[in-house]
């Protein structure tokens, strides 16, 4: 196997997709826990917030209350399923030492965000990575903290002025990182994004195949359901046989 590309992360963080969804139930302290467990470095969800201010974790910010389908943005926190934490319920039974990637569903959410990562104090801040598929509302989120990550969360085809310009734009914007679906990734982009000092992040990496191909690329972390399998590629360990 040829030598990996350098990576802006040694070793590269790997990201548990809402938590370890392949084995717990997704967004769930459950998941978040086990995933730490298996020994994910990150942790990964979506951020929403409560009709009373409340910072949720939850993929599609839609609940069912008895026999309606209702928006998180109009629930009150304490009428929410259970199984649906707070951002202090992860850092209270992860803590703070666990990269966080959040995507930010409600722009209004980021200053709350922020506001509870510094609240639960150590090392929160400074791993904690704010994801938009809006580069430009991301930036605008520079002012809540100099050490919070930013992130463009998008594809290959949405960069419609070219990858060099969208790098060079985002690194004079403040942003730290541009996530990418893995199949969008190769070594030369990778490389263009760390040219200009930006951190490369694929996600939907399910299969060691996947994995190990992002990291022979010199990626700086990746997201994955299946966290024994990221943290097996991400060690070097052999990988086991999967499905074609």
């Amino acid at each position: 196997m040829p030598d990996p590309l350098p990576s802006l992360r040694m070793p590269p963080i790997g990201f548990a997709h809402r938590g370890a969804s392949a084995d717990a139930p997704e967004n769930t302290i459950e998941a978040f826990t086990l995933a730490r467990r298996l020994g994910a470095s990150g942790l990964e969800s979506d951020v929403w917030l409560t009709a009373d201010g409340e910072v949720v974790l939850d993929h599609d910010g839609v609940v069912r209350t008895g026999v309606r389908r209702r928006p998180i943005r109009g629930v009150q926190r304490a009428d929410l399923p259970a199984h649906i934490p707070t951002l202090a319920e992860l850092y209270d039974a992860c803590g703070t030492d666990a990269e966080v990637s959040l995507d930010v569903k409600d722009a209004d959410a980021a200053a709350p965000v922020v506001a509870v990562a510094r609240e639960a104090g150590g090392d929160a801040l400074g791993r904690l990575w704010l994801c938009s598929p809006d580069w430009e509302v991301a930036a605008s989120w520079r002012g809540l903290s100099d050490d919070v990550k930013l992130v463009d969360s998008t594809r290959l085809k949405r960069m419609k002025e070219g990858t060099e310009r969208r790098a060079a734009a985002i690194s004079d914007a403040g942003i730290d990182a541009v996530n990418l679906h893995w199949s969008d990734w190769s070594g030369g982009l990778v490389t263009l994004f760390h040219r200009f000092g930006r951190h490369a992040l694929g996600w939907d990496a399910q299969y060691r195949r996947q994995l190990d191909a992002l990291l022979l690329m010199g990626i700086d972390g990746v997201f994955s359901d299946h966290v024994e399998r990221m943290v097996d590629a991400l060690a070097g360990r052999p990988p086991a046989v999967e499905p074609t």
